[in-house]
């Protein structure tokens, strides 16, 4: 598989969160060729301020392979990781991270500060992309929906 095939995969869970009615933001943590881990974000579904796609996944890797350690790890996203998703992504030793489209407003790899430049004991290569533009086409349909909405009432 391609890094456009992971974030396609990505892109579908984002997909799905946004049918529940959450930001659509999907994540999977790819090691060897093998998705290991899935997540989207589930905030609205949980009510819970930690359900973003990206600690789902971890999680979901971490039970994969047994360990909190996730090096050799690839984890996709569709929009650049919060601060607290990049600190899990630090603490969970993750090597590389491919973000679709920047978050202008809460990014935390290099849009609003870039937390894997600290000088915290791991820094994950980041890499923008693949598929920039249909990631951030997801979100802008789904926030232009959420105003439309409000129009109608």
């Amino acid at each position: 598989m391609t890094h456009e095939d992971y974030m396609r995969r990505a892109l579908a869970l984002a997909a799905q969160a946004a049918e529940e009615g959450d930001v659509p933001v999907g994540c999977v943590i790819v090691r060897d060729g093998e998705i290991i881990g899935e997540g989207r974000n589930r905030r609205e579904e949980n009510g819970d301020a930690t359900a973003h796609a990206e600690l789902e996944a971890i999680r979901s890797a971490c039970r994969k392979v047994g360990s909190w350690r996730l090096h050799r790890c690839t984890l996709y996203v569709t929009l650049e990781p919060c601060p607290m998703c990049a600190g899990g992504i630090i603490n969970a030793r993750i090597a590389q991270v491919r973000y679709g489209t920047r978050d202008e407003k809460a990014g935390a790899c290099g849009s609003v500060l870039n937390l894997f430049e600290e000088r915290f004991n791991h820094h994950p290569r980041l890499y923008r992309g693949p598929l920039e533009e249909e990631c951030r086409g997801v979100l802008q349909d789904f926030f232009q929906g959420l105003r439309g909405e409000s129009d109608d009432v």
